[in-house]
């Protein structure tokens, strides 16, 4: 039995408290222990958000990989050709960023690509995991690789989770691992609790949404998270037991919290 930990989103939560740190301190005033998110806008330093984490307490659980040069939209260029050398500066920042806070996950993002995946794409995007993976070991932090669903990103080079585990497998690091987003799973593959039992030896982050809203797990939709839930909680093969909430509230932040009391993680 794993203890499952809920972590914010703030690229998706807390976006009604305003500016990037203060999305920090509503989720730490609406209950929360941890945090995840995009990388920090280039209006925020590293020393100010060191300096709300302290305040705070909260464990930054995951961050996504810095994107430098690449335009906004565009999702990283992990699998994008002739940008591996921008990728590594990208990861070398974040990692910098991950240490000082503790973070322990980086989203190693794909790239949007502007027509069918080729040869090129698949072995750039093998290359750049590659190139990534000694660096993720050498200072002891998960990077984790997300199918994205075509309807949610159109383009997006990873869309696949029989692509993901083949990447994983090839690279055969224990620092390569793979993000699991329900949401993305349910558009993706479906069949959501046996693919968490298929796949669980490989996933090294979970994150959750309901379908086809993307909002609270207990807004109206497909999916039975209370089941979902439970069955990632008793399978025992995620062991981190960090999940985080990347959804769109349908009203406020925190008063669409009470699912995490209605379904026990909360008191």
């Amino acid at each position: 039995m794993v203890a499952l930990r809920f972590c914010a989103n703030l690229n998706f939560m807390f976006l009604e408290a305003g500016p990037f740190l203060e999305r920090y301190r509503a989720a730490k005033l609406a209950g929360f222990s941890g945090v995840e998110g995009p990388f920090p806008p280039e209006d925020v330093s590293l020393p100010a958000l060191l300096e709300v984490q302290k305040e705070t307490g909260l464990k930054q659980i995951l961050m996504n990989i810095a994107l430098g040069n690449t335009p906004e939209g565009q999702f990283g260029c992990a699998a994008l050709p002739g940008r591996q050398k921008e990728f590594l500066a990208n990861l070398e920042r974040t990692v910098e960023y991950a240490k000082a806070l503790g973070c322990g996950k980086i989203h190693i993002m794909a790239g949007k690509l502007n027509g069918p995946a080729t040869d090129d794409h698949d072995i750039t995007y093998l290359g750049n995991l590659q190139l990534a993976a000694p660096i993720l070991e050498r200072n002891n932090i998960i990077g984790v690789i997300e199918p994205i669903n075509k309807y949610a990103v159109p383009g997006y080079y990873l869309s696949c989770y029989d692509t993901a585990v083949q990447m994983i497998t090839a690279v055969a690091s224990p620092n390569v691992k793979l993000m699991y987003d329900i949401y993305h799973a349910q558009h993706i593959r479906g069949d959501i609790t046996n693919s968490l039992r298929a796949l669980g030896t490989h996933i090294g982050h979970v994150q959750l949404a309901q379908v086809p809203g993307r909002n609270e797990p207990n807004s109206d939709g497909e999916l039975n998270f209370r089941n979902i839930l439970q069955t990632l909680a008793t399978d025992g093969r995620y062991a981190d037991g960090w999940v985080g909430c990347e959804y769109r509230p349908v009203a406020g932040t925190t008063e669409g919290l009470g699912w995490l009391r209605d379904y026990g993680y909360w008191q």
